[in-house]
């Protein structure tokens, strides 16, 4: 489906929101990117781990700023949802971090975030 210029800025202002904040440490910024039922789910030692997203929101709020940047790679909408890929970089480490997101009234929300840390 081709995607708007409109809707691809709202998709992306969600994805901004949410590096804005590491970058910040600011886990209010950081939380404008998120439904408050979103989830967070990675990988640890083998196993399958999945948090409520208010434990990332916390957890900018403990950091220092730091530089954070990202570079798009997947863009996929399908009216009023979309899944988005990025590879982001907060300080030194580096992911590949994947979002499901939908729309909500104007605004997009990431529903759930799932990260790889890259070695």
């Amino acid at each position: 489906m081709e995607v708007s210029q409109q809707e691809k800025q709202g998709i992306l202002r969600a994805i901004d929101l949410y590096v804005e904040g590491g970058r910040k440490a600011s886990g209010k910024i950081a939380a404008e990117a998120f439904s408050s039922t979103a989830t967070m789910s990675w990988t640890e030692d083998g196993k399958l781990k999945s948090v409520p997203i208010q434990v990332l929101i916390d957890g900018f709020d403990s950091w220092e700023p730091m530089e954070a940047s990202y570079e798009l790679t997947t863009l996929d909408v399908a009216e009023d949802v979309a899944i988005v890929r990025i590879e982001s970089q907060f300080g030194p480490s580096k992911f590949a971090d994947m979002f499901t997101l939908v729309k909500d009234g104007d605004l997009w929300k990431i529903v759930s975030k799932v990260y790889h840390v890259k070695k």
